[in-house]
């Protein structure tokens, strides 16, 4: 059994990740840390555990003298990046869930996080922790880097094509989120009064997840993000422009060939019923991405879709799947949930 740890437990990504790992059968949690809720239960804020564990939040102090086979950072973006050095030293293999490691030019970062980063030199130790495009680096890598909920979402709906050519220009993503991808300290605009019935569009330009797609994708990528009042899921909905003569028999023959051995990618692009494209709402506590497309013969366009829930294939369940990958676990292993329906 590995010893995992994780940092910043009491947030909503923190959640899932310990859900998912107490339910492990190759793991053990020894630690969940919380400076502010030291000392207490995890259930209290993760009332789902209930009855599951009778483990504490402890101090981040306590780390330092531990050593961990795995740890997981929850911790928040342009924090995370100036105690990397100090948790690279804790543990064999380092998951990082926050933003801070996953764009390869610390120019870039600091145009969209506003900061400068703050340790550039350890980028490149970082592998990007999305398995379906990177499985064979994640084996071997102990520094690992989750893309963000949305970036999971439009890369895996955009860069099928964008490696055969069969885009051409700017991809437009449009993109909705659900409350929880705001996090548990969102303030004002993330109270139930305030978001009810809203359709909030948070980020009309430059939202960070479109430098993740730019970077997947190689393309120009011009991203909006809209908060919607579900609690969880992402949908991306992604305009491109076709290259001339590309079918819609052809986009799907490439997005089947992507995806045929994939666990946790199913494309979905139906002519009939309910959900003839990718709907978050049926993935709820899933770690499935959904992604599907839709042509418009008349001006050689397509929309490529996809959906996941922001919290576990989008972050703690992606997370998981790149720890199974590096110990050459199955990666449903732990993983398992279909999601619900209805919901």
């Amino acid at each position: 059994m590995l010893r995992v740890a994780i940092v910043g437990a009491s947030g909503y990504i923190g959640g899932e990740l310990l859900r998912l790992l107490l339910g492990h059968p190759r793991v053990t949690v020894v630690a969940a840390t919380s400076d502010r809720l030291a000392g207490r239960r995890i259930d209290g804020p993760h009332p789902n555990l209930r009855g599951h564990t009778d483990l504490c939040f402890v101090g981040h102090d306590i780390l330092e003298n531990t050593d961990f086979d795995v740890l997981f950072l929850a911790a928040p973006h342009r924090e995370t990046m100036g105690r990397m050095a100090a948790f690279l030293e804790l543990a064999r293999t380092v998951i990082d869930l926050s933003g801070d490691f996953r764009l390869r030019d610390p120019e870039v970062y600091a145009s969209y996080y506003g900061v400068a980063h703050a340790a550039p030199q350890l980028i490149p130790e970082f592998t990007t922790g999305l398995p379906e495009w990177h499985r064979a680096r994640l084996t071997t890598s102990d520094r690992i880097a989750v893309p963000g909920c949305m970036a999971t979402a439009g890369i895996l709906a955009v860069r099928p094509l964008a490696l055969e050519g069969l885009i051409e220009g700017t991809v437009r993503v449009d993109a909705r989120t659900g409350s929880s991808g705001s996090g548990v300290s969102a303030g004002a605009a993330g109270a139930h009064a305030e978001r009810s019935g809203a359709l909030r569009v948070f980020a009309p330009s430059g939202h960070r997840h479109e430098a993740e797609i730019a970077q997947a994708t190689d393309r120009t990528v011009r991203m909006t993000a809209t908060g919607v009042e579900a609690v969880r899921g992402v949908q991306v909905l992604c305009q491109v422009e076709l290259a001339s003569g590309v079918s819609e028999k052809e986009i799907r023959s490439v997005f089947r060939a992507a995806y045929a051995n994939e666990p946790f990618v199913r494309v979905i692009a139906q002519r009939q019923g309910l959900y003839r494209l990718p709907e978050p709402k049926i993935l709820t506590g899933s770690n499935f991405c959904d992604v599907g497309f839709a042509v418009s013969a008349d001006d050689g366009t397509a929309l490529l879709v996809g959906a996941l829930d922001n919290l576990v294939k989008g972050g703690a369940g992606g997370a998981v799947q790149c720890m199974n990958v590096r110990f050459g676990w199955p990666e449903r292993t732990g993983l398992e949930f279909f999601g619900l329906h209805p919901n």
